[in-house]
């Protein structure tokens, strides 16, 4: 594909909470197994797109870490390759990335000295499968300068995100962040984080952000020229979400219980890749009862697991029952331990006997 990758990796969220403190948004763990960068990449490799840069910032070493080899997304290639792309504090620049614009024309030298003529641009923490082959024809075709690549939602579900309204023709005509207040009656295509045009197209606009110290991607670009640019609306298919808040985090991972949907990401050609981590497979003792729930490997369950997703090597002790809750990474349950609607960090340890219940409106994390 004639195009390179950029993805926006570097951002926090407030409404992630604590979940953020140890790693950035895109690092987050989906699946029992996967990061919500996993997603992102594998949509590039299976594209086509051979050279993508990861531009990240905020507790970027669980983040680095898990980029550490290029192999499991097929980027180890003499053409091409995986970059990470760090704020570098130089003679000429004194700042940490200001925003999603600033972010990239921080890297406007990586820009330029590619030969691809496309620039896919897509945020880290979107959980969906697109090509993005198809975003680049319609961009060509349609004869856009940007296009942004959309997706229809319930009203009530759209009001987390940025809503559009676009045209018959398929051009964007209004656009409001969800900063802004709450989106006028009927408008529910959202903004999904990924956006196309001509890379010297976007170098120029990036050096006039630059030289006019504007710093954010949608509000500086984007939004401020809808009258002056063709920015044309892209809608895809299928299952989109993104992880922005503790609540979105935990439906995600709900949503991946649904053998379905986990046939479609992960067995469904074209496939979605992670590092592979060798534990041997999680081991349910005779006193162990696992309903609809994901248990990755080097767990130990000995307890009730119910409509939840064990991470590695987390265990459950004796008499323990744990109900629609999210264990990450080496977590500890001791034994006749009630957890329900919880997200419990790596590396905790739950004491004998807590008892521990959330909502659906108002998860629960211990750490």
């Amino acid at each position: 594909m004639k195009a390179v990758g950029l993805i926006l990796a570097g951002g926090n969220s407030a409404h992630m909470k604590e979940l953020t403190s140890k790693r950035a948004v895109a690092a987050m763990p989906l699946a029992g197994t996967y990061r919500s960068i996993d997603f992102t990449l594998s949509n590039m490799t299976n594209s086509g797109i051979n050279t993508v840069a990861v531009i990240s910032q905020y507790s970027s070493r669980s983040l680095n870490a898990h980029l550490s080899s290029s192999k499991w997304w097929d980027f180890g290639r003499k053409q091409g390759g995986l970059y990470l792309l760090n704020p570098t504090i130089t003679p000429d620049n004194g700042s940490w990335y200001l925003g999603t614009a600033d972010a990239l024309a921080q890297n406007l030298e990586f820009l330029k000295e590619r030969h691809e003529p496309y620039v896919v641009i897509a945020s880290g923490d979107g959980v969906y499968k697109l090509d993005y082959n198809k975003v680049v024809e319609q961009h060509t075709r349609t004869g856009a300068e940007v296009t942004v690549v959309c997706k229809e939602l319930a009203q009530a579900d759209a009001k987390r995100f940025g809503v559009l309204e676009v045209n018959d023709e398929g051009r964007i005509t209004a656009w409001s962040e969800k900063e802004d207040g709450e989106p006028k009656e009927g408008s529910s295509i959202v903004n999904c984080g990924i956006y196309v045009a001509r890379r010297r197209h976007l170098i120029q606009i990036l050096e006039e952000c630059k030289l006019n110290e504007r710093y954010d991607l949608v509000r500086d670009i984007l939004i401020r020229h809808l009258d002056t640019k063709r920015i044309m609306a892209y809608l895809m298919d299928g299952y989109w979400t993104n992880i922005n808040s503790v609540e979105s985090y935990f439906a995600c991972n709900q949503d991946l219980l649904d053998p379905a949907l986990r046939h479609y990401f992960f067995q469904e050609e074209p496939l979605i890749y992670t590092k592979v981590d060798d534990f041997p497979p999680a081991k349910l003792n005779s006193n162990a009862c696992m309903v609809n729930s994901l248990v990755a490997g080097g767990s130990i369950i000995n307890g009730t697991v119910e409509d939840s997703v064990l991470f590695k090597k987390v265990y459950v002790g004796d008499g323990s029952t744990v109900k629609n809750c999210i264990l990450l990474d080496d977590a500890y349950v001791g034994d006749n331990v009630t957890l329900e609607n919880c997200i419990v960090e790596k590396h905790t340890k739950i004491a004998d006997g807590t008892q521990e219940k959330g909502s659906r409106g108002e998860i629960k994390i211990l750490s």
